[in-house]
């Protein structure tokens, strides 16, 4: 069943499979994989976190700063993203300030979108975080993790939380990487009761269900779909985005 819907693919290579090697991508190997990117249409990248500086080593892609990403050869037709985890910026004493200790306005920066990356007890006060992002142009998505661990009360309170929000894109991810198509479904019913805007989702692979769970997902219409690069990423990985690229023609 095509849906009427057209899902934007998301690739997420850098920052989900830094974990690998701590971010730690050359400056070659980055903009080979741009040049790729942009040249089989894949037009959003996350392309890292954006961190506050660690006592441990951390690559270039954990940070992703703006003067890194002024050093990249960027093609025009990419729209960067880069990942915040919420709790980064709430251990801060003042929040408004860290937000803007790592965010230049847009007009200043390479960057699109920000997701924040945020546990459902984090949801409330990250709201001051995505408040700031707004203010400074960026297009935000809140990205929740472990929903598959979540009662459905709980699902329908952030969903009409956030409605009530600016907010532009709901993720979800199957942090766990258990989720079946009814849990799916079930999820996504949850979230629609009150959130009425975009969606987005972030599939793992413990199940090797990844790929089958994201051409779910784009046959329900969901707009925003997240894949890597051979799968790579935390734990049991990712869709392969080579294989979703296949699925996401044949579709389209």
């Amino acid at each position: 069943m095509k849906s009427s819907t057209r899902t934007n693919m998301l690739d997420c290579t850098l920052r989900d499979g830094g974990y690998y090697n701590n971010w730690d991508f050359s400056s070659k190997l980055v903009n080979n994989y741009l040049k790729v990117m942009s040249n089989v249409g894949v037009k959003y990248i996350e392309i890292g976190f954006r961190s506050f500086t660690s006592s441990t080593f951390r690559g270039s892609n954990w940070y992703t700063t703006d003067d890194y990403l002024e050093s990249l050869k960027i093609p025009s037709f990419l729209k960067i993203v880069v990942m915040v985890n919420a709790s980064q910026i709430l251990n801060k004493k003042n929040i408004l300030k860290a937000v803007k200790l790592l965010f230049k306005p847009k007009s200043k920066s390479r960057v699109d979108m920000v997701r924040i990356a945020c546990h459902f007890h984090e949801v409330h006060q990250s709201l001051k975080i995505l408040k700031e992002l707004k203010k400074l142009g960026y297009q935000v998505a809140i990205n929740l993790m472990q929903i598959s661990e979540q009662s459905d009360q709980k699902v329908l309170e952030i969903s009409k939380k956030l409605s009530q929000t600016n907010l532009d894109i709901l993720y979800f991810a199957d942090s766990l990487g258990s989720m079946k198509f009814n849990e799916i479904d079930k999820i996504i019913k949850n979230i629609k009761t009150f959130w009425k805007g975009q969606i987005g989702v972030h599939m793992h692979n413990n199940l090797g269900q990844a790929l089958l769970n994201n051409i779910y997902c784009m046959e329900q219409g969901i707009q925003w779909i997240d894949s890597t690069i051979l799968g790579m990423g935390r734990g049991a990985g990712n869709a392969a985005t080579e294989y979703f690229i296949i699925e996401y023609k044949k579709f389209y």
